[in-house]
This record gives C-alpha cells, structure tokens and sequence, in this order.
C-alpha cells in the first residue's frame, strides 16, 4: 500500500489511488484525489460525490454506472441521471472516477 500526505495527514491508498480506510475521507483528501484525476470539482461534482457517499452508507456498495445513472435519474432528475452528463463531470469514467474521489471502492465490474 502506498501513503500520500494530504493536508498533513498521512493517507493509505491501493495501487489504483482508491482509500483503503474509508474513514479517511473527508473534503480535502476528496480535493487531493480530484486534483490526482485532473478534475476541477463544481458545485455539480460534490453533488455527484456526495450522493455516492450517501449511496454507499445506505447500501454498502459502490454503485457501478448503469446503476448510478438510474439512481441519480431517480434522486437529482434526469437531466443528471444521464451518461452524457456524468460522463462531461468524469470523463475517465463516472462510476469509477467518482467513486474514487468520493473515498469509496472501485465500483464491481469496473475495469
């Protein structure tokens, strides 16, 4: 396992940048793992971050993409439950690249 300095905190991650202890998440690694994934976070990204987070609390899983975007169609309405728009905000991959910055697994079946 790797450790990256964030804040001045030191922050374990797996070989792909993922947290291995979720409890480490908060708004500045999220800033840091956004930056390592050259996304500029909006008010939009921290709402697709923060909806993944509560996802997760609720079902213990990081959502792969056809169900975020469902979930999202269902939650923020479907003009954001889209591919096309996830897709503009993470472009290496929504579930994926979402999921990272929110401090969660790599979504099943991400590759």
């Amino acid at each position: 396992m790797a450790t990256v300095n964030i804040a001045g905190k030191d922050v374990e991650v797996d070989e792909e940048g993922y947290l291995t202890n979720l409890a480490d998440w908060n708004e500045d690694v999220a800033a840091y793992l956004a930056q390592e994934e050259k996304v500029e976070m909006t008010e939009s990204h921290w709402e697709v971050v923060n909806f993944l987070r509560e996802y997760y609390n609720e079902y213990q899983i990081a959502p792969a993409i056809r169900v975020l975007t469902k979930a999202i169609a269902k939650k923020l309405g479907p003009d954001k439950g889209n591919n096309k728009y996830l897709y503009e905000l993470f472009p290496y991959g929504p579930a994926k690249q979402a999921c990272k910055i929110a401090g969660l697994p790599k979504p099943t079946g991400c590759i």
